[in-house]
């Protein structure tokens, strides 16, 4: 056995799964088919669960320090939520998929750690003890378990068989990271009368201190084929549409063509593979929803493939990634096709549409609804299905970031252990028969005791009989 996982893919997706093994402990490798990181921006927005995920791991810190990273407001279909503002301790930000990307490498980089590039999959084969990859190159690895992390045309999913279902694309709109005339930083979506629209978010600074934007245009007319190149002229031509000449142009720095694809694996796992990020499912990049729900998939899966490696897992534990985060990146779909079809992506200017996006904005004036879809959006209402979500309320939910005195309740997950917290002291005796996997703490504070899991999730909270049954259900039999 070369490895005990190998990792297909060097995005955010597999970048933050090699880390989470590294602080498991347990070896991985990481491959990718490109000779070098790609200079490419991508995505632009990190969600409020994804800072708090980051934090955990004590890489929030250095990772905003890497530039100026402005704090955002969240949206749906085009429409702020300014009441979602500051509600959680960690706000939208806008920081470049590539900046995660090169901060995430040369942090594992650090550790020793390397992406073995040039690396194009062209086989797999598994058995009952692992999974043999053979690449372009005639090289081969052999590991424990593989994951897929190798984007939305996944060549490991392909390799597999994983069934793929969906919709697929049926337009395209621009997206371009660009400079652009006047300084309006309060500009989200705007649409013309006749049904061209832009939107336009901060994406930071370029390496000279200018305002960058990531700005994407659609409207009647503009849905081209994938592979025609976007030009200057395209993008002057979609500015002008929109604001006139209000706002120009002045530097194209990057642009592609997006589709409005919707689809979804049936299964995550399949045997000792598994899926993970675009690989596992894909859709319009809106509100920054595709680079978060991947990273929630390393960090979902893991702690559960480190539980694997080290022999404690309970048998379940590993199926419990598919049951986990397929209805989580469902929803997700789900929320960008209802943006997606209120924003008027193709630019039908449909009164019906119209109207009924003339009442939804009416409903997100009140406060229930834009928490309801900030939680939505943010990350921070995903609630796993797990025992004790019947009668209480905190479990299957992240985290608090508790006040502990000299540590907050997040910090104590940064040796990607489990975490106890026993502020009556009354678990000492039962907590000792896990302490290789679970960490005892909070004596003495103003909370009502938990369990949270190595991914910060809590997975029991309050009825002392039913602890060691969790004890048991997410970290093994003890040793």
């Amino acid at each position: 056995m070369d490895t005990d996982v190998l990792i297909v893919g060097a995005g955010p997706t597999g970048l933050t799964l090699a880390n989470e093994l590294r602080v498991a402990g347990v070896p991985a490798v990481l491959v990718d088919k490109l000779p070098r990181r790609s200079a490419l921006s991508k995505a632009g927005g990190v969600q409020s669960r994804t800072q708090e995920a980051f934090d955990q791991r004590g890489l929030l810190e250095p990772l905003l320090a890497t530039g100026n990273h402005p704090i955002g407001t969240a949206h749906f279909a085009g429409i702020t939520l300014p009441l979602t503002r500051d509600r959680h301790r960690h706000p939208w930000r806008s920081v470049p998929q590539v900046v995660i990307e090169g901060f995430l490498e040369q942090h594992l980089a650090a550790q020793g750690i390397h992406v073995r590039r040039d690396h194009e999959l062209t086989g797999t084969t598994q058995d009952g003890d692992g999974v043999t990859a053979t690449f372009a190159s005639g090289g081969v690895i052999r590991s424990r378990y593989l994951v897929a992390a190798d984007g939305g045309r996944s060549t490991v999913r392909s390799l597999v068989g994983a069934e793929f279902p969906g919709r697929p694309g049926t337009a395209t709109v621009v997206a371009a990271d660009v400079r652009l005339s006047g300084d309006d930083q309060a500009m989200t979506h705007t649409r013309s009368e006749d049904g061209h629209w832009a939107s336009v978010f901060p994406l930071g600074t370029d390496p000279q201190g200018r305002p960058l934007r990531r700005l994407s245009l659609g409207g009647p007319g503009r849905s081209l084929p994938r592979e025609v190149p976007v030009t200057e002229d395209e993008i002057g031509e979609g500015l002008r549409a929109v604001f006139g000449s209000r706002v120009q142009l002045l530097e194209l720095c990057y642009a592609r063509r997006i589709t409005n694809a919707a689809r979804q694996a049936a299964r995550y796992r399949h045997g000792r593979v598994f899926l993970a990020g675009d690989a596992a499912h894909v859709h319009l990049p809106i509100g920054a929803q595709g680079m978060n729900t991947g990273i929630q998939d390393a960090l979902n899966l893991g702690w559960k493939l480190g539980a694997a490696a080290h022999g404690w897992a309970p048998e379940h534990l590993l199926d419990t990634y598919h049951t986990e985060r397929h209805p989580a990146a469902a929803a997700v779909l789900r929320n960008v096709q209802a943006q997606s079809l209120l924003m008027d992506w193709e630019g039908t200017g449909d009164p019906d549409l119209a109207a009924a996006k003339d009442l939804f904005a009416a409903l997100v004036r009140l406060r229930d609804v834009q928490y309801h879809l900030d939680d939505m959006l943010s990350g921070m209402g995903i609630r796993y299905p797990m025992p004790g979500t019947e009668n209480q309320p905190l479990v299957g939910l992240p985290a608090p970031d508790l006040d502990l005195g000299p540590v907050r309740s997040h910090e104590l997950l940064r040796r990607g252990r489990g975490v106890l917290l026993d502020p009556a002291g009354r678990f000492a005796e039962v907590a000792a028969r896990w302490q290789d996997r679970v960490h005892r703490a909070g004596q003495g504070a103003d909370t009502e005791p938990m369990l949270i899991r190595p991914d910060g999730y809590v997975c029991w909270a309050g009825n002392a009989d039913d602890l060691e049954p969790a004890l048991v259900h997410w970290f093994g039999e003890p040793r």
